[in-house]
């Protein structure tokens, strides 16, 4: 494992080299967001977060975005201009997205041209890209924010097919964007495979860091008013002795949503006292027939957009939590937040999942839906087995993936890409204290 040190220092100043940090200053950060940020779901959660906990930290921090999106109160977003023919969120693979991204990379140029910056943090292939390009033009190192494959992403979208035509020279791109970025994060030990198996970047280069939560945001039922929630079950027609399913974020094929439904069927035939409360965009006219079509449509409940502020009370509403995503490749945020809110939580069995749930969670066979009921219906009826996993993943959610601790990680990468922090190998001591 490799140790961080700041330039112009020694071993021997610090009894333990692996906890060595980067020199204590406020960096001026651009940081590029190729999406319609905000909008309250998956990568918007982490930008968010990863944001706020470096204001936290005193550093300054400017984001440049699409032109869709709400605003987030204290941060400083600087937004392209508008494309007549494309008012919505944008999200996912998209050929729209040609148009948007080459009018945040002149967005970026013109705020580069006028304001100083010590690093550009750009999340997504496209953003990165465009930081690399312009970061050459300006002398900036650029951290790259890697929230899954590029290609692999596309693919689960359904907008390029493996073996295509372009798929090769996509593929290309893909890996001169990972192998060239000063530092590169990953959301997970699993990306971090990709990088070094698929796209050979180099081990010092990378450094993981993981979907985080604030625990004190998410937390219990128990940690809500009562006369709240009831007020909120009420508004959204869910009976007052029903168990309630709840998922929170993108409706979509690749994150399940139909197979959630097909679950939720199979679930209300043998207990018609289930709910599924699903909550987030897009494609709520398209799963609300679904549901229609299944014959559910009476215990389910769209929500829609639901504003990131009240997530929290929302889920607390929730007896078990799902999040059915088949992508083997991306981050699992969401999964943090039902943990954070100590609920049972389903998913399918994923290397991500896994790293992110541990012992504690529900994993149902990947595509399976037969599997995907089974396992809600444990962590609604079998309350035995379920006395507290809640509390344990919660547990875990605090211990292991918690914001404050992630800003320092940021920091020190921004350091590391600036050449103001060096990378020597830990003697086997210090690697031993680590790995205990």
């Amino acid at each position: 494992m490799p140790v961080y040190r700041p330039i112009g220092s020694s071993m021997d100043d610090s009894l333990d080299p692996s906890q060595t940090h980067a020199p204590a200053r406020a960096y001026r950060v651009l940081m590029i967001a190729p999406t319609s940020f905000f909008a309250d779901y998956g990568g918007h959660v982490r930008i968010l977060e990863e944001v706020r906990a470096l204001q936290r930290l005193g550093h300054r921090i400017t984001i440049v975005t699409y032109h869709n999106g709400e605003d987030a109160p204290g941060l400083d977003v600087r937004r392209t201009l508008p494309i007549p023919w494309r008012q919505d969120y944008e999200v996912g693979s998209s050929r729209h997205k040609i148009a948007f991204d080459a009018l945040l990379g002149w967005k970026t140029l013109e705020v580069l041209a006028r304001e100083r910056f010590d690093v550009i943090h750009a999340h997504m292939h496209e953003g990165a890209l465009i930081g690399l390009i312009l970061g050459r033009i300006f002398g900036l190192p650029v951290v790259f924010d890697f929230q899954g494959s590029m290609t692999e992403e596309m693919i689960d979208h359904h907008f390029l097919t493996r073996g295509s035509r372009v798929h090769r020279p996509l593929r290309r791109l893909e890996r001169w964007i990972d192998r060239s970025a000063s530092v590169v994060f990953t959301s997970s030990a699993n990306a971090e495979r990709l990088l070094l198996e698929e796209f050979d970047c180099e081990p010092a280069r990378i450094r993981t860091l993981p979907d985080c939560v604030d625990s004190s945001v998410f937390r219990p039922a128990s940690d809500f008013d009562p006369t709240e929630l009831a007020a909120l079950r009420e508004r959204l027609s869910l009976p007052e002795e029903a168990k309630v399913i709840v998922y929170l974020g993108l409706l979509a094929e690749y994150q399940g949503t139909s197979l959630l439904l097909e679950a939720t069927q199979r679930i209300v035939a043998r207990h018609p006292d289930v709910y599924l409360l699903l909550m987030g965009f897009p494609g709520v006219a398209y799963y609300a027939q679904k549901a229609v079509d299944l014959g559910i449509a009476d215990h389910v409940r769209l929500t829609g957009r639901v504003p990131y502020p009240q997530a929290p009370i929302h889920l607390a509403l929730g007896d078990v939590a799902v999040g059915p995503k088949l992508s083997l490749s991306e981050g699992m945020g969401k999964l943090l937040n039902y943990m954070a809110a100590a609920l049972p939580t389903v998913a399918f069995d994923t290397p991500v999942a896994r790293e992110y749930l541990g012992y504690h969670g529900l994993f149902a066979r990947r595509g399976d839906v037969e599997s995907l009921a089974a396992m809600i219906e444990t962590g609604l009826f079998d309350q035995e087995a379920m006395a507290d996993v809640g509390q344990r993943l919660r547990q875990r959610a605090i211990r292991k993936f918690e914001w404050s601790g992630a800003a320092q990680t940021i920091v020190d990468a921004y350091a590391q890409a600036r050449g103001e922090l060096v990378i020597e190998s830990a003697s086997a001591e210090s690697q031993a204290v680590e790995q205990g």
